[in-house]
């Protein structure tokens, strides 16, 4: 298949991982980030940790949509379904993330963390989603009854979330609404190499950074210039198939071993600087910024999130059930926010593959297979038994 088979050609891999061991300066470590978690999931699949020399290190950024969910989003859907009655619509991935106990209520069996999935087994009406669309075509179906789309993803996301609320403001449908969790990448990279608070909660150094593949579609390349110019770190927009990653680290340590602080593109095939203007004009259209937004891993991280626009605020979900939002603690034993910045790896937690596991996840990193956590559940935790000699 054209750009799928010719990506993944192992010896070429193998080839591209001695290049990027030659070229290390002796003596030197290098800390790249991926910030998405598609990378994230190619990575431990593909197994190309196993292909860079031990010196070149990959952390696991916070580019998973539903990783970086907080509990309190969840508990404003639950409480949507649960406690107002209204039909909420989301896609799969956000069903699984732990919510808090609180979200039960005190009529509502036994406590522990619901979910959105535990909640529709509790008798509320939520539905997976695959689409946008399919959350407004559940308005049209249901006049009788208020459906919430919950919204969540990065700037890949954002786009049909912001068509369906124009649709249903020109067919002036009385019932739908939007809770719009829709997050920044150019913004929280920022947090992290700015924040003092992210400073204190620990993080570790970055070289460069390997730049979001369907983030970048939507955005360009353009945005992440201010960020290598400021912050001198190196950025490379890769695609999600391991020669992409593979080549994009050989860029990020030659911009490094050079002292160069650049956007370079490697996914060429997609990634323009400029973007998908047409996209981004409906966002702009329909969404503003937040002031303040709070990402699981990060806190509050200004200017990272979108709402809709007051002349779109009749689907404003937050104004039209007048929800407030109050953040909640992640487990106490649970990592992922440590994960999330790259101060601990999935191993390092104790509840990883024990207690938690893809079919039974304490943490919002378990969840997706982009999260950190189960794409080294389901790719890499065999590689951490150690072999023995018999």
């Amino acid at each position: 298949m054209k750009y799928v088979d010719e990506f993944r050609d192992g010896e070429l891999a193998r080839r591209l991982g001695e290049r990027i061991a030659a070229e290390l300066q002796p003596g030197r470590r290098y800390s790249f980030m991926e910030f998405c978690g598609g990378h994230t999931h190619a990575i431990a699949r593909y197994g190309i940790t196993e292909l860079l020399p031990e010196a070149v290190r990959m952390i696991h950024g916070p580019g998973c949509p539903v990783c970086v969910l907080p509990i309190g989003r969840i508990d404003q859907a639950i409480h949507l379904a649960l406690e107002r009655g209204a039909i909420v619509a989301t896609y799969g991935d956000t069903m699984r993330v732990p919510a808090s106990a609180v979200a039960a209520g005190p009529t509502r069996g036994p406590s522990g963390p619901l979910s959105l999935m535990k909640a529709k087994a509790l008798g509320a009406d939520i539905r997976m989603v695959y689409s946008a669309a399919d959350a407004l075509a559940l308005a049209r179906r249901h006049p009788d009854r208020e459906v919430v789309f919950f919204a969540i993803g990065f700037e890949t996301t954002t786009p049909p979330t912001a068509l369906v609320v124009k649709q249903a403001a020109a067919e002036q449908l009385p019932n739908f609404s939007v809770l719009c969790c829709h997050v920044l990448t150019p913004s929280a990279i920022t947090h992290i190499l700015e924040s003092a608070e992210v400073r204190q909660y620990g993080t570790v150094p970055i070289d460069g950074f390997i730049g979001p593949a369907h983030v970048s579609i939507v955005i360009g390349s353009r945005p992440y210039e201010h960020f290598a110019e400021e912050y001198a770190k190196p950025v490379v927009i890769a695609g999600f198939e391991p020669l992409d990653v593979m080549q994009a680290v050989l860029m990020l340590v030659r911009q490094v071993n050079t002292g160069r602080a650049e956007v370079e593109n490697e996914f060429t095939r997609a990634v323009t600087r400029d973007g998908n203007r047409a996209a981004q004009a409906v966002v702009a259209e329909v969404f503003e910024l937040r002031e303040r937004f709070e990402w699981r891993g990060l806190g509050e991280v200004p200017y990272s999130a979108l709402k809709l626009r007051p002349a779109y605020a009749a689907f404003d979900a937050e104004r039209r059930f007048g929800l407030h939002y109050q953040g909640v603690p992640d487990h106490k034993q649970c990592d992922c926010g440590a994960i999330l910045r790259g101060v601990k790896r999935p191993v390092d937690c104790k509840l990883f593959g024990t207690v938690c596991t893809p079919d039974n996840p304490m943490g919002s990193c378990m969840v997706s297979s982009e999260g950190a956590c189960a794409a080294h559940y389901s790719y890499g935790r065999f590689r951490d038994i150690p072999v023995v000699a018999v």
